[in-house]
Parts: C-alpha cells; structure tokens; sequence
C-alpha cells in the first residue's frame, strides 16, 4: 500500500512540473537559437553544449542552477535569470524532445 500511495505522488508530482513543449519552442527562438540551433542541435561554437535529446530533469536542473548561480557562466546567467519556472520547465520540455545526432534513438 505504501509503494501504491508513493507511487501516485510522484506521478502528480512529474505532471505538475510537466513543461509545454510548444510554449518552449517559443521560447528556445527568442533566447536560445543562437547559441545551440532551433532545435538544441546545431551549437554555434564548439564549446556551447548540444541540447536535444537531453533528459527533461537534467535541463530543468542545468537552468535552474545557472539562474540561481549554482553554475558559474556569464552569458548562461544572464539568459537564464530572466527565465520564470515555467520558462525552464517549457524549453526542457522541448529540447527532451528533439532528435539529436549524439547518440542513437529508438523511433
């Protein structure tokens, strides 16, 4: 019963962080195209990490800890300090979801 009652929560709890993939599209044109390509892909520099097909919780992390300084970028921190929660969740939510050429992916 206990891992039934625990098991709920945390599928409630993964929906209600659950980002919007399209409002991240958005969102990745006006900030974050230049740097790692429209869809995450394409990085401008070989130093910019690729995005696509990372793991959804990774880049909510990645974001979150670039707003609140927790990692130390410069031009990350700028962008990412105007991101509200919602901002991050919708472009993780979007570049999880996008095909990347780093590894293989089922289809």
């Amino acid at each position: 019963m206990k891992l039934l009652v625990l098991a709920v929560a945390l599928s409630v709890a993964g929906a209600a962080n659950a980002g919007n993939p399209e409002a991240g599209k958005k969102k990745a044109a006006e900030v974050c195209a230049a740097c790692h390509g429209p869809e995450g892909n394409k990085p401008s520099d070989p130093t910019q990490p690729v995005l696509a097909g990372q793991h959804e919780d990774y880049l909510v992390r990645a974001l979150t800890d670039y707003k609140i300084g927790r990692r130390n970028n410069p031009i990350m921190k700028g962008f990412a300090s105007q991101l509200s929660k919602k901002d991050i969740e919708d472009l993780a939510a979007w570049f999880a979801r996008q095909k990347s050429a780093l590894h293989d992916q089922r289809e």
